[in-house]
């Protein structure tokens, strides 16, 4: 692995850089793989002002219960409550 950093040699030993890489792709695994995938973030259109920053947090809104509810699969979630609420689906939230 390699990896640029401002961090002094002292406080940036390769143990702790394979660690802070890891910890990276644990968060981008976590949230933004599902907010791209399952929610099709990256098609979105939305584009100016704030309304993008606004629609994440509304994704960000509608993983969080899935995850305090130990669904493990946030697609199969979200399949599961746009069954009952179409409101949902209009917002494609």
């Amino acid at each position: 692995m390699f990896g640029i950093t401002s961090l002094p040699a002292a406080l940036a030993p390769p143990a702790h850089l394979g660690h802070y890489e890891r910890a990276h792709w644990g968060v981008e695994n976590r949230l933004h793989w599902v907010r791209d995938v399952t929610f099709r973030e990256d098609n979105s259109q939305v584009r100016t002002g704030t309304a993008p920053r606004a629609l994440a947090g509304f994704r960000n809104l509608a993983i969080s219960p899935a995850r305090l509810a130990d669904r493990a699969n946030i697609a199969h979630a979200r399949r599961d409550l746009l069954a009952h609420n179409d409101t949902f689906a209009v917002y494609n939230i």
